[in-house]
């Protein structure tokens, strides 16, 4: 069985029932190669590095792809956590400007309020991992409440 939790600009997001990982999975089904490419390559970064969490903020376990159906199985995260990479870069940011950067960091100052310093140590550590994560919101990365 099947249950929609949610969808955006990349793809449609289900869990569902994994025998092989006894208990429930999220499927990622992506409708570019593009973002697809650069979640998977994120996640298979993140496993490679053995990372669960991310200063508290639950990361979820690849555990799986379809390179065909561009499909990203994954491990269901309970809240905090850190996700969705269809948007992120690897290895070098993206060529913004000065003016797009401050801009794009004003509107997330607003967006989280004062939790944006928690934020921003999020995103600072996923550079460190030299993944450049642009897509930014609370459902994203997301609190306990």
């Amino acid at each position: 069985m099947t249950e929609r939790l949610g969808f955006g600009i990349h793809g449609i997001i289900f869990s569902a029932e994994n025998k092989a990982h006894l208990g429930k999975s999220v499927l990622k089904a992506h409708r570019e190669e593009e973002p697809f490419l650069r979640e998977l390559s994120v996640y298979e970064r993140l496993l490679a590095e053995n990372i669960g969490e991310i200063l508290g903020f639950n990361v979820p376990d690849l555990l799986g792809a379809d390179h065909g159906l561009r499909v990203i199985e994954m491990s269901l995260v309970a809240r905090p956590f850190v996700l969705d990479f269809a948007g992120a870069y690897l290895d070098k940011p993206p060529e913004f400007s000065e003016e797009i950067w401050t801009e794009w960091e004003a509107e997330k100052r607003e967006l989280f309020g004062p939790r944006w310093q928690a934020v921003e140590m999020v995103v600072a550590a996923l550079r460190r991992l030299n993944i450049y994560m642009v897509d930014v919101s609370p459902g994203n990365i997301a609190f306990v409440d």
